[in-house]
């Protein structure tokens, strides 16, 4: 018997990935979502190999009639929803301000915040009707301090942390608990395609990306993914409304 559902959204690779995994280590039955349906495959593969229980769903978070109907059958299929990881979404193009595209604003929004909206307000209907739960939004450490030339990324991460507080404070006497993540420089696949797009600057980039956190080094996604159970776990009962940095100190540093 599972202890709970879980619904992770961006869980063919990366945190989302290491999330669903984490949260099926628990005993969690997992819904993998992700654009690439392959991808999602492969993580339900890697759960079922340790024992658990998930199945793969394609979803593009900006199309709202799909994440309601993903939202659905994980509900028909498990029979509630507990838990919700609202990991998708995209960095976008590297551009200051005045050189920004209206596309690539609008794309970066609509992925990072709108589709964290469309998520989060399905998987917290779903919640009410089965008596509460634990959503967990990705943002970024870019959520809580500025960085230069990605300007919609930034403004999408600080929306998922606003959009955080809001509902936790909506939720919180209706057995909801909503919190955010906010990872600093993760040894993703992401991270590592940004590397290799910098040709033969891409490991000068690595390393200053490294020495910009006080510890030292990148973080692994398993790092984030052991925050994020902890957030989906009884033991964080009583944190709500909370944007936790996952990121060797660079806020503070």
């Amino acid at each position: 018997m599972t202890q709970g559902v879980a619904f992770v959204t961006g869980g063919g690779s990366g945190i989302g990935r290491a999330a669903a995994v984490a949260l099926a280590g628990d005993g969690l039955a997992i819904a993998v979502s992700d654009a690439d349906l392959d991808r999602a495959t492969e993580t339900v593969q890697l759960v079922e190999e340790r024992g658990g229980q998930a199945f793969a769903v394609l979803l593009d978070v900006c199309d709202e009639a799909a994440v309601d109907a993903a939202v659905q059958e994980t509900v028909e299929r498990y029979g509630r929803l507990d838990v919700a990881v609202n990991s998708a979404g995209i960095q976008g193009d590297l551009a200051a301000v005045a050189e920004c595209t209206l596309a690539n604003w609008e794309r970066t929004l609509a992925v990072n915040l709108t589709g964290t909206f469309l998520c989060m307000r399905a998987e917290i209907n779903a919640m009410l009707a089965g008596g509460g739960g634990s959503v967990i939004n990705l943002a970024s450490n870019f959520g809580l301090v500025g960085k230069p030339r990605i300007p919609a990324y930034v403004a999408s991460k600080h929306g998922v942390v606003g959009l955080t507080k809001s509902a936790a404070l909506d939720y919180a006497q209706r057995g909801i608990r909503v919190n955010a993540v906010c990872p600093g420089p993760i040894d993703t696949p992401l991270l590592r395609k940004i590397a290799a797009d910098a040709g033969p600057q891409g490991e000068a980039m690595r390393r200053e990306v490294e020495e910009s956190v006080p510890m030292g080094r990148v973080g692994e996604s398993d790092e984030v993914a052991q925050v994020i159970g902890w957030l989906a776990s009884p033991a964080a009962s009583f944190v709500t409304g909370t944007a936790i940095p996952v990121d060797g100190g660079f806020v503070v540093g």
